[in-house]
C-alpha cells in the first residue's frame, strides 16, 4: 500500500519549517532586549507564514542593519535559506498553475 504524501514532506515545508525554529530561537538568545519583542516579534510572526518569505528577509536584514542581530555566520544562513524558500516556492506555485492548466 502507497504511503499517502503529507504537505510536512515537501521540501518547501521541511525548510520553512527550519526557517521558523531557527528564527525563533535566534530573536530571543541573541538579540537586545528591547528587539526581542519589537521586530523580534514580527520577525517570529512573518518566518511563520510562507506568504510572507519577502517580509521575513525583510525584517532580517533590518535586524542585521541595525546592528541588532551581530551574528554574521546567523545572518547570512538564514539569508540564504530564505533565498532557497523563495526560489523554491515559485517553481511550486509554477508547477501547480502548469498542471491546472492541462
Amino acid at each position: 500500500m502507497d504511503k499517502i504524501m503529507s504537505y510536512k514532506d515537501l521540501e518547501i515545508w521541511k525548510l520553512a519549517n527550519e526557517v521558523i525554529v531557527e528564527i525563533h530561537h535566534m530573536t530571543l538568545s541573541e538579540l537586545p532586549k528591547f528587539e526581542m519583542f519589537e521586530t523580534g516579534g514580527q520577525i517570529r510572526r512573518s518566518s511563520k507564514s510562507v506568504k510572507s518569505n519577502i517580509e521575513t528577509i525583510d525584517h532580517l536584514e533590518t535586524l542585521h542593519l541595525t546592528g541588532s542581530l551581530t551574528n554574521l555566520k546567523r545572518y547570512e544562513g538564514l539569508h540564504e535559506k530564505l533565498t532557497v524558500l523563495g526560489k523554491k516556492l515559485r517553481m511550486f506555485i509554477r508547477s501547480v498553475q502548469l498542471q491546472h492548466r492541462t
